[in-house]
């Protein structure tokens, strides 16, 4: 049963860092063997990733970007702070950001807090328990009776997830659902030169976006007609997300963006001829920036203009991939400008898993593009 995004907002942390001090910070990590500085800083910059926020900038200095939560590497065998330092950080810094999202959104739809039935939040990169969820009810104003259900651990493509539980709760028409996904993947920078941490160091950032859904009948917004789920074959081990001692470890191949290209188009393809449409009845895409060889890799298989990834490519460019929480920020921009009737939307996560959504214009949407609250 479909259901309608009534409003998208987004929040970021108050401290931005551009690639080429972010670049900086990495070689205290002892990311790059040394006298490679030169070499680090290109490859920031080929992630066409201008700024990035994260939550443990502190007021920028003449120098550059200041943090002091990790510290410079002091040897080879240094892995940065402990999971646990990470996980009191993420107590800390989660809650306002999903807070300020939630605010916004519902702001946004007109709909007040007292009205709101169920709260879906999403995260991957950190656990509290009593944790956002419960702040999000008391700051926000929702009733003690609301419904809460997390999404935990899923990874980038843990917004979708997230859609279907509202989807589920929406099919009651009195339902009013807010989900909030809300991820800081900044505390989770590795320590070393293995490359896929190296990569992950360079493309992940810090960020909040919730949407407010409802079921039956609407004045507006767009309709999440049907949603898809997919395993790529031969892909389990390009794409992990596991706990160290020392934060979460993303495991990233260099053959992500080949299986994606190789396999997406007849996923696409299914999935569309099973609602009796094709590649070419879509008028917008919102693909999850996973890093520009992702985003080059579906332009291709599915032989977009390169017009159709421009929200993608802006939202990389300005705030980095922010895991499960960018695709919202890519709705957020997309559904309020575009023309289109009908977009589709995807992100990919480890498994490798491809999740998709068709979305269908309603009336006019109350999605606003405006600034993050």
């Amino acid at each position: 049963m479909s259901f309608t995004i009534r409003a998208i907002a987004s929040a970021t942390p108050p401290h931005r860092i551009t690639q080429g001090d972010a670049a900086s910070l990495a070689v205290s990590f002892g990311n790059v063997p040394p006298g490679r500085q030169r070499s680090l800083e290109a490859m920031y910059q080929q992630t066409r990733i201008r700024t990035r926020g994260s939550v443990i900038l502190e007021t920028p200095d003449a120098a550059g970007a200041v943090q002091r939560f990790f510290p410079a590497a002091n040897g080879s065998d240094d892995a940065g702070p402990t999971t646990a330092a990470r996980m009191e950080r993420y107590a800390k810094e989660a809650g306002g950001l999903a807070v300020a999202a939630a605010r916004g959104a519902l702001a946004l739809s007109g709909i007040d807090a007292g009205r709101v039935t169920h709260l879906v939040t999403c995260s991957c990169t950190g656990f509290a328990n009593p944790g956002v969820d419960l702040q999000i009810v008391a700051d926000v104003g929702l009733s003690p009776t609301v419904a809460r259900t997390h999404i935990g651990f899923m990874g980038c493509h843990g917004a979708f997830n997230s859609l279907r539980v509202a989807g589920a709760f929406a099919a009651d028409p009195r339902s009013v659902v807010v989900v909030v996904a809300v991820e800081l993947c900044s505390l989770h920078f590795q320590y070393g030169q293995r490359g896929d941490f190296v990569v992950s160091n360079a493309i992940f950032a810090d960020g909040a976006a919730a949407l407010v859904a409802t079921g039956g009948e609407t004045d507006g917004g767009w309709q999440v007609r049907r949603q898809w789920s997919s395993i790529l074959p031969d892909s389990r081990d390009d794409m992990g997300w596991a706990i160290g001692d020392h934060g979460f470890q993303m495991t990233l191949s260099p053959r992500v963006a080949g299986v994606l290209e190789g396999g997406i188009r007849g996923l696409v393809e299914g999935a569309l001829a099973a609602e009796g449409l094709g590649i070419a009845d879509v008028g917008a895409w919102a693909v999850h920036p996973g890093g520009p060889r992702i985003l080059d890799a579906i332009g291709v298989a599915l032989d977009l203009p390169p017009e159709a990834l421009l929200a993608s490519q802006a939202v990389l460019a300005d705030h980095g991939n922010m895991s499960s929480a960018t695709i919202l920020f890519i709705l957020r921009d997309l559904l309020a400008h575009t023309t289109a009737t009908r977009c589709f939307a995807m992100a990919f996560g480890p498994g490798l898993t491809a999740e998709f959504a068709l979305l269908e214009r309603a009336l006019p949407a109350a999605i606003s593009p405006g600034n993050d609250p």
